[in-house]
């Protein structure tokens, strides 16, 4: 994909983002920030206040009020003149006269457009998923996307007779809440289709720790099972696999992926590969469109290939690349993607991207705190850092610095692992 940059810049002139999460509001603060003067509107489908969404699977769901964390007060929109249209929905681009048309019918033109439109929870199509309701007829199975699905599932286990929940998918998003349920007193299953889990996206060894760890706080976790039905037995769910066994649930949980919302970028024609395609500056195959945030994909320079990212730093860096843009001040640098995940006592925290590793070298430095190191021959391509800010940090910098690390020293528990030890250019 070639850099299209916009011939002229223009600090007047209106600017419409479509979602209103982590990379839309961002993106219209750093606007502001970096002397935006024209308009600026944020349109989102949820008609809650912009909020922060990992706390759902945790903090959030763990509370004993379910409230949603705001990414600014609302006094902060009115403050910095930001138009937010909440609960609305974009229908239609029409690229050529610069409109996007609403739910409502109403029409908006712009001189920039913003797709922030991120991904939406995939329910497969299990036979029976559908008729999973309590007796009032409100569904009991759920994903764990929005506020309102936190709100949902607390409501579900306060109102459930067993607590028994059943999870189907052992990704992040699954085991996050499984030790949230776990910590509310549940008696939780999770049911994973590959043969271990988090298998797409780490290794055997984070995989087994994490596993072992759910299954000592008393989770039970199945893997290499595929649910392949979900049949009802009085006012249980039954979540059955294809091998025949099955698994009682008060509600169900399903968290095995997402669906990215390209549907709007995909009908007005714009450049589409595993996410909307953008370049150095977030700009999609038109020069008055952009796109950010997890419904991209772009080159990463770092890692010499396309990606597409789902995580809050991804969100936030291509916003600040944009704001920059628009107000035609200097590119940022290419960002090292980062992310995190809290279970029970445990912090996970990864820098870098693991696949194409050859090799890792695993690091314990004490019984709860370790590090797994993923390099392409002497190349330091990821780190996965378990309750080790250390070892997270000096990560962070060898990747964004492109730095040499000395692998006798990083196995050597005995050498206090520091900048001056470990990394060299």
């Amino acid at each position: 994909m070639q850099n299209i940059h916009s011939p002229t810049h223009s600090l007047d002139l209106n600017i419409v983002i479509i979602g209103a999460s982590h990379a839309g509001v961002n993106l219209a603060f750093n606007l502001r920030q970096q002397g935006w003067l024209g308009s600026i509107t944020l349109i989102d489908s949820d008609p809650e206040l912009p909020y922060h969404r990992p706390p759902l699977s945790k903090k959030t769901l763990q509370a004993s009020d379910t409230l949603s964390t705001p990414l600014k007060a609302e006094k902060a929109y009115t403050d910095n003149k930001l138009v937010l249209r909440l609960g609305q929905t974009v229908t239609a681009i029409d690229k050529q006269a610069n409109v996007i048309t609403l739910d409502d019918g109403s029409r908006l033109t712009f001189d920039k457009l913003v797709l922030a439109t991120g991904c939406s929870a995939f329910i497969p199509p299990i036979p029976g998923l559908s008729d999973t309701l309590d007796e009032a007829g409100n569904p009991q199975y759920f994903a764990m996307r929005t506020f309102a699905d936190a709100k949902a599932i607390k409501a579900a286990l306060n109102n459930s007779t067993n607590k028994q929940v059943v999870i189907i998918g052992g990704g992040y998003i699954g085991l996050e809440s499984a030790s949230s349920f776990v910590a509310l007193g549940a008696d939780v299953t999770v049911i994973e289709k590959q043969d271990k889990i988090l298998s797409r996206v780490t290794s055997s060894v984070m995989s087994d720790f994490l596993t072992q760890l759910h299954l000592d706080k008393g989770v039970a976790l199945h893997t290499g099972k595929d649910v392949v039905e979900i049949g009802h037995q009085g006012n249980k769910h039954l979540v059955v696999c294809s091998d025949g066994s099955h698994y009682p649930a008060d509600f169900i949980l399903v968290g095995v992926g997402v669906r990215l919302n390209t549907q709007l970028a995909s009908d007005a024609s714009l450049a589409i590969e595993q996410g909307i395609k953008v370049n150095d500056v977030c700009q999609t195959s038109h020069p008055d469109i952009f796109a950010i945030g997890d419904c991209t994909t772009h080159f990463s320079k770092i890692y010499q290939r396309w990606i597409r990212l789902e995580s809050v730093q991804n969100a936030v860096d291509q916003a600040k690349s944009v704001a920059q843009c628009l107000t035609n001040k200097a590119p940022l640098a290419p960002a090292v993607p980062w992310f995190w995940s809290d279970q029970y006592e445990y912090k996970l925290q990864i820098v870098g991207l693991s696949q194409g590793y050859d090799e890792l070298i695993v690091r314990e430095d004490s019984p709860t705190q370790f590090s797994v190191w993923y390099f392409n021959a002497e190349q330091l391509l990821c780190v996965e850092a378990v309750n080790n800010s250390k070892a997270y940090v000096l990560g962070m910098q060898a990747i964004k610095q492109n730095l040499q690390v000395n692998k006798q020293v990083l196995k050597d528990t005995t050498t206090a692992l520091t900048k001056t030890s470990l990394l060299s250019e």
